[in-house]
Order: C-alpha cells, then sequence, then structure tokens
C-alpha cells in the first residue's frame, strides 16, 4: 500500500481499451463519479501492439459502441489496425472519458475506510475506492511457450506481439506455430511476400466468414442479444470441456480483402506446409506430435458441431426468411511428419502466435483461479465492489467479441 495520503473516487475503471471506455460511458449515464486508469502513453489498448496489415476480423458495424455509433461507409468491411486505434481514441473524445494515461496499477488492496472498499496503487499515487472494474482485457502478456528455450540461437524467436511485417524479418522460410486466426492470417501475408511458409497446427476450429446470407458475427450478435427468447443462446464457460478451454483459439476467419474464409486444406494446397504439434526443439531439429490429421479433422467439423446447430435453430424460431444454407467444404489430405529440419528446409524464424496470458497477481483479493483467471458471475466477483469486464467467457462465447463486450458492460453497469 501506499504511504502517500490517497485521493478518493467512487469507481476506478482499470483500463482505457475498449471495456474500459464503454463502461466509463455507461457509468457517466448514470451519473457515476468515476476515473479510468490507463498504463500505455496513448489511447487505443492492444490494437497498438498488432502488425501493420493487421485488420479487424468483425465487421465495423460491431465498432459502435454506447455513445458512439459506426457512421462509416463500409459496415460490413473489416478496419485496418491503424483507423480502428483513430476510431477508440475518437470515442474517448467523443464521451469525454476521464482518462489518466502513464497511470499502471501495482496493487489492488481491501479496505476499510469509510465507504471505500479498496485501495488502488499506482505509479501515480493511490486512490481509494468504493468500486473498482478490471477492464485490463485478455491481451496482457505473451504467451512463448518453454520449449522455445531448446531453439538454436541461430534461429529467430519471435512473438506476435513483436511482429510488425515481412520486411522485419530475416531472409528466408517461415515457421508459424499456432493456427488461430493471427496463426492463418499470417501465413497469407507472408506467403504472399514470397516467403515459404510452415504452420505447426493446433486444436483451432474453423468456420465459415458468411452463413446463410450473414456475416458469422451477425448471427453472435442475435444469439446473444435476443436468442435467449428463442431458447437459443451460445456456449457458456461451464459447458466448456475444462477450464483450459477459456484459452482456446478463436475460429479461423479473415478481414482481409473484404472478409474471407481460412481454409487449412486449401492453404496446404496452395503450398503452405502443414505439420502437427510442436513437442519440442533441439537446435535446428522440430520435434512434432503426429496429430495433424486429428486437427484438421476438429477444424473442419467445428461449425457444424459447435455453431450451425445453433444458427439453424435461430433461424427456424426467428421467423425470418434465410437463404439456404451452402458451405464450401475442401478435401486435401497433407502428409504426417514427426520431425522438421528447420535448417535444411530454410526456415529462419519461428514466430509464435500462441496467444496471452493474463497478468492479474496485483489484484490481493481471492479472486482468481488456478489459471489466474477472474472468478465471476456476469462479471460480478464474490468480494462486493470488484468487477470485471472485457474478459473471454465472462458471460459466454460472444464475451470475447465487441457485439458482446457492450452486452457485457450494459448487464455489469445496470448490476453495479
Amino acid at each position: 500500500m501506499s504511504l502517500n495520503r490517497p485521493r478518493t473516487v467512487d469507481t476506478v475503471i482499470i483500463g482505457a481499451g475498449q471495456a474500459g471506455l464503454v463502461m466509463s460511458r455507461l457509468l457517466a449515464e448514470a451519473g457515476r463519479e468515476h476515473v479510468v486508469l490507463e498504463r500505455r502513453a496513448t489511447l487505443g489498448g492492444a490494437w497498438q501492439d498488432r502488425w501493420d496489415a493487421f485488420r479487424l476480423v468483425s465487421p465495423n458495424w460491431t465498432t459502435s459502441v454506447p455513445g458512439y455509433a459506426y457512421d462509416g461507409d463500409d459496415p460490413d468491411g473489416f478496419m485496418p489496425r491503424d483507423e480502428l486505434i483513430a476510431h477508440f481514441r475518437a470515442y474517448a473524445s467523443a464521451i469525454e472519458a476521464p482518462v489518466e494515461l502513464e497511470t499502471a496499477v501495482t496493487a489492488l488492496d481491501p479496505v476499510d475506510r469509510g465507504a471505500a472498499r479498496f485501495e488502488v496503487t499506482t505509479t501515480r499515487g493511490s486512490i481509494l475506492a468504493r468500486t473498482v472494474v478490471v477492464a485490463t482485457g485478455p491481451f496482457q502478456a505473451p504467451h512463448v511457450p518453454s520449449i522455445a528455450d531448446g531453439l538454436a540461437p541461430s534461429i529467430l524467436s519471435l512473438h506476435v506481439d513483436r511482429y510488425r511485417n515481412p520486411s522485419a524479418l530475416s531472409d528466408g522460410g517461415v515457421l508459424l506455430v499456432g493456427s488461430g486466426q493471427s496463426g492463418v492470417q499470417l501465413a497469407e501475408e507472408l506467403q504472399a511476400a514470397g516467403r515459404s511458409v510452415t504452420i505447426s497446427v493446433g486444436h483451432c476450429g474453423h468456420a465459415p466468414r458468411r452463413y446463410r446470407g450473414r456475416d458469422v458475427f451477425w448471427w453472435l450478435r442475435q444469439l446473444g442479444t435476443v436468442g435467449a427468447g428463442l431458447g437459443v443462446t451460445l456456449p457458456t464457460a461451464d459447458r466448456l470441456p475444462s477450464p483450459a478451454a477459456r484459452f482456446a483459439c478463436n475460429p479461423q476467419l479473415s478481414g482481409h480483402g473484404g472478409g474471407h474464409d481460412v481454409n487449412l486444406r486449401r492453404m496446404a494446397a496452395g503450398g503452405v506446409r502443414l505439420v502437427g504439434r510442436l513437442v519440442a526443439f533441439e537446435g535446428t531439429r522440430a520435434r512434432l506430435a503426429p496429430d495433424l490429421g486429428d486437427n484438421l479433422r476438429y477444424a473442419d467439423a467445428f461449425f457444424d458441431e459447435r455453431l450451425r446447430p445453433l444458427f439453424d435453430m435461430y433461424a427456424e424460431r426467428s421467423g425470418e426468411t434465410f437463404p439456404p444454407a451452402e458451405i464450401e467444404r475442401f478435401d486435401y489430405d497433407v502428409p504426417e511428419v514427426t520431425e522438421l529440419d528447420l535448417a535444411a528446409e530454410g526456415i529462419s524464424t519461428v514466430l509464435w502466435t500462441s496467444g496471452y496470458r493474463p497478468v492479474l497477481d496485483w489484484i490481493h483479493l481471492p479472486v482468481l483461479d488456478s489459471f489466474g483467471l477472474p472468478v465471476q458471475t456476469r462479471g460480478r466477483s464474490s468480494v462486493e465492489g470488484l468487477c470485471f469486464i472485457g474478459t473471454p467467457w465472462l458471460l459466454d462465447m460472444g464475451s470475447a467479441n465487441l457485439v458482446g463486450l457492450v452486452r457485457d458492460a450494459e448487464t455489469l453497469a445496470s448490476r453495479i
């Protein structure tokens, strides 16, 4: 705790990404005194860490937030990184969010001082608050598995968080570890730049960009906002096979080229090499699990088993008319290998698209599980006054996208 005399604010929002800004707007509408603390020097959240050619995977209309509707001329397009950053900076200005930049939170402790229940210790002093909303998001610490330690120093090892464009990499081929949204998008980018690309395929599902005439995010929005009234809802965390499944990758999609499907088998037919899950590095040799076939079959079946039945049920019960389902199937057999010699294959870079992990150990209250994720119900923890927003699976599968965020924030704001 800080030795300096703290100031007092009713509600502290930690994080000024889209989640923190949406909460700020909703609390302002309710007349709640609050402040938004942001560790970065500029607004724009984790979008500022994305690569140069990054595009939003959800359509532009999903960027409509309370008090700031998308008013561009391409609602079904997909914003590039810099436009997305500018959009949320403009949002912060439009709603006059009380953001304090370059203010990193180092500790959150319980206190009992009048109405205050928490002391928020920051790099600029301490704040006493009755309510704290943690809106730091899922993209905090780049995750690189320990197997990277066995990689030869002659091979560049880089997490996607630090990747910017193909020209910044060493000459030669690239091994992408991970086949989620970032992995498949970067595979397309690197191959287009003339690089030889190999993907170590993980357990990631495939979904069509559009289904029955609508973008897949339209279906997710409908199920997340009005589906319950029709008895059709998105999967929730308690229906996952294990708590660790909350870290699973999002379905493979791309917002490039107007938005398109990404199919690993099609990519393989087009020259991208696919291999199984990376098990270990021994210098320039990579040992691989013999699970490529299983992982491709999982990707092929994901939409049909997890989402399509829900979308079709919604279509049937909504009374709306949709065109018949047409899903492109792509068959291409890929040989299985269990070892890859990076030097012999001319691979000079290993690019990790292995996701991120939360860093919430500065919260000195019993609200985190063994995975470091918050234990909460619709954003509220078991500690009165301590809340979370912008966390994947906060309510359901849709909580990870912008549409789900707005719904979750409105629900939380009404219950604080």
